[in-house]
């Protein structure tokens, strides 16, 4: 009982740091350059690892499904499973995986080591309010960077696979029916739906990596122990909400 009371503490607690959070969004155009460097941060530093593992999943799908649709005589639809594996599922989920691996241990690390050096107490003295400039503008930043990795790392996959699909000899379905197919079944619709997960990962774990450093208690070995929980709450969240968006979207 006091585990399940201490969730919900945690749950509304992160509620009302987003609605603090929400209270100075007037300020945003004043905080540009704290927004442009998180941009930098989620963004342009998390693309390298984004590009080269999804290009690297893309190729591993089109492989393995390859070799099955091979003997189906299906090899042609290739490019459509891959194209719809890495919108709608693969592409979200990996680059939520990343950024919370990436992006909100380091984020975690960080509000964690002002708290417990008192760096956020002395905002709270001068009047400073901790979530308008270290909350804020990580959260603006994700939502705008969310999609973006995203659709790198949708490009990426579909590459990938229809490099393998044209230079494995078992398979041997050229870029341009590869693309085609991947072009015929794809939608408007199935775009969007990916980055409005993207959207919903990204701002969810960034919420629950600053909720949890901003409330690190203790001294410096609490904050290993911070970001080990941000770290397995993020995953958490992500496959509990990718299941519950599945299945309001499907």
């Amino acid at each position: 009982m006091k585990q399940f009371i201490a969730i919900c503490e945690s749950f509304g607690s992160a509620l009302c740091m987003l609605g603090r959070s929400a209270r100075y969004i007037n300020t945003l155009p004043r905080q540009f350059p704290r927004f442009i460097e998180q941009c930098y941060m989620i963004g342009y530093s998390t693309m390298p690892i984004v590009t080269i593992l999804c290009f690297f999943i893309g190729s591993a799908i089109a492989q393995q499904s390859g070799y099955s649709m091979e003997n189906l005589g299906a090899k042609q639809f290739i490019g459509a499973l891959v194209g719809l594996s890495m919108v709608r599922e693969l592409g979200p989920v990996m680059v939520a995986i990343l950024v919370a691996g990436r992006v909100g241990s380091a984020i975690t690390a960080e509000l964690a080591s002002m708290k417990v050096y008192q760096e956020v107490d002395a905002l709270v003295t001068m009047d400073i309010p901790p979530e308008r400039i270290l909350v804020l503008p990580r959260l603006a930043a994700v939502l705008v960077m969310m999609p973006v990795l995203t659709v790198i790392a949708n490009l990426c996959g579909w590459y990938g696979g229809a490099l393998v699909c044209q230079y494995t000899k078992s398979i041997s379905v050229n870029s341009a029916a590869y693309f085609a197919m991947l072009k015929h079944y794809m939608t408007t619709r199935d775009v969007s739906d990916g980055l409005l997960k993207a959207e919903v990962f990204g701002f969810v774990v960034i919420t629950i990596c600053c909720h949890i450093g901003l409330n690190t208690r203790g001294g410096p070995r609490e904050i290993g122990a911070s970001l080990t929980k941000a770290i397995v709450t993020s995953l958490i969240f992500i496959l509990v909400l990718d299941y519950f968006i599945n299945d309001i979207l499907i």
